[in-house]
């Protein structure tokens, strides 16, 4: 089967209202072009550094209106629709980072908490604190979707492989990296992660992302891949807003965990923690 997939690559701002109307353009862009699947990027509703005043915009996701019109819009254009990450107020009052994936009907099937927390000091001295604000996920999400069974992550989480090896062992044939890169680290190591997970876990590797200087000052990297089980890099966007479309012949997904069958390797073992 070929799953004809679009990426949307944004650079989203503070205003929630432009945001979407950024994203939706952008998506329906890609679905003219046939995209059946259509993957946004994380923090698709807002890049707000200021967190007081992100904290007075989030909603809870029944009261967003953005999840209303993204879920509209899946139905409008009779695709699936992973929105790759939305800041939403929690039930407990704190911030979630939250993908939501739509069907062609605009029902909302599956959502997923970012699990991996990004906390880091960087050369450049900007300072992200994640867990300060946002709550992290517990649950891992793989389901059937667009004629695929499909894994949700969010950026940071490309980071740990565990996450990525225990998805493609439930079945996932293709997996979400909505992501928000800085520009150091995606330079030193977007692709090498992206290209890593495909491999691993031969599976697909869709990671839309943000792109570009945002109205705070935050650069983001940008490069939206789609990337094979076998490791090739099949469409790459470059550092501006775009709508990037990719066949994925799932057919390589078999063959790719034919050739190396690593995922049905596993073994126990001890860990002989030894001192100097």
């Amino acid at each position: 089967m070929i799953l004809r997939a679009g990426l949307v690559q944004l650079r989203s701002g503070r205003d929630m209202a432009r945001n979407l109307a950024d994203a939706a353009g952008l998506i329906r862009q890609a679905a003219g072009q046939g995209a059946a699947l259509v993957a946004t990027p994380e923090m698709t509703n807002i890049l707000e550094p200021d967190r007081p005043r992100l904290r007075g915009l989030a909603k809870l996701q029944s009261e967003d209106g953005s999840v209303a019109c993204y879920s509209a819009l899946a139905a409008e254009l009779g695709i699936w629709l992973s929105i790759g990450s939305l800041a939403l107020m929690g039930d407990g009052g704190t911030l979630i980072n939250r993908s939501l994936l739509f069907d062609p009907a605009g029902r909302l099937r599956a959502h997923y908490d970012k699990i991996h927390l990004f906390d880091v000091d960087l050369p450049t001295g900007e300072s992200l604190r994640e867990s300060h604000a946002y709550a992290g996920g517990s649950r891992a999400v793989v389901l059937d979707a667009a004629g695929c069974r499909l894994g949700l992550t969010i950026c940071y989480d490309v980071r740990f492989p565990g996450l990525y090896r225990q998805l493609a062992q439930a079945g996932a044939e293709v997996i979400a990296v909505p992501s928000a890169f800085t520009v150091p680290t995606g330079e030193a190591h977007w692709h090498v992660l992206l290209r890593a997970r495909a491999i691993e876990t031969g599976s697909f590797i869709l990671a839309a992302a943000q792109a570009g200087r945002h109205e705070s000052g935050r650069e983001t990297y940008g490069h939206s891949l789609a990337v094979a089980p076998w490791g090739e890099v099949l469409a790459e966007a470059g550092q501006d807003p775009c709508a990037v479309v990719v066949d994925l012949d799932l057919a390589q997904v078999t063959a790719a965990r034919r050739r190396i069958p690593a995922l049905a390797h596993d073994r126990p073992f001890s860990l002989e923690n030894l001192k100097r």
